[in-house]
């Protein structure tokens, strides 16, 4: 597998405006942004519904993974932010449906907001091919 350095885009203008990629994958490593359920208009496509956030969230991200050439089964390391405590089991079981047979090492953190209110859960993805 080449070392190449393959960018992924979303196709949201924020990529060029703000300097970053949906994903980045260099030969058997693929990294997967921040990732929310924003709509084209910068809100929550679920609004007030933190685990419908996240099943979105991560459907965007999965699918950035498969656009650079990877597997569920590749993700290593999951990373969930959620502003409000009592989302966080919510999420955390979501992030247990998707990867509770691949068992990639998880964080999740409490935030205190992100760049909209709507917005209450940003994932992140790791993945590497073995």
């Amino acid at each position: 597998m080449s070392d190449a350095r393959r960018l992924v885009s979303s196709g949201s203008p924020y990529e060029t405006a703000y300097g970053y990629s949906r994903a980045v994958a260099v030969g058997d490593t693929c990294w997967v942004a921040g990732t929310t359920d924003a709509g084209p208009d910068g809100t929550s496509r679920h609004p007030g519904d933190a685990a419908a956030q996240a099943r979105a969230a991560y459907a965007i991200a999965i699918a950035a993974l498969g656009e650079a050439g990877f597997a569920v089964d590749d993700v290593v390391r999951t990373r969930m932010f959620v502003v409000r405590a009592e989302d966080a089991a919510a999420v955390a079981a979501v992030n247990g449906e998707l990867f509770g047979q691949i068992r990639p090492a998880s964080t999740l953190v409490r935030v205190a907001g992100l760049i909209d209110p709507s917005l209450l859960v940003k994932v992140e993805l790791d993945a590497r091919r073995t």
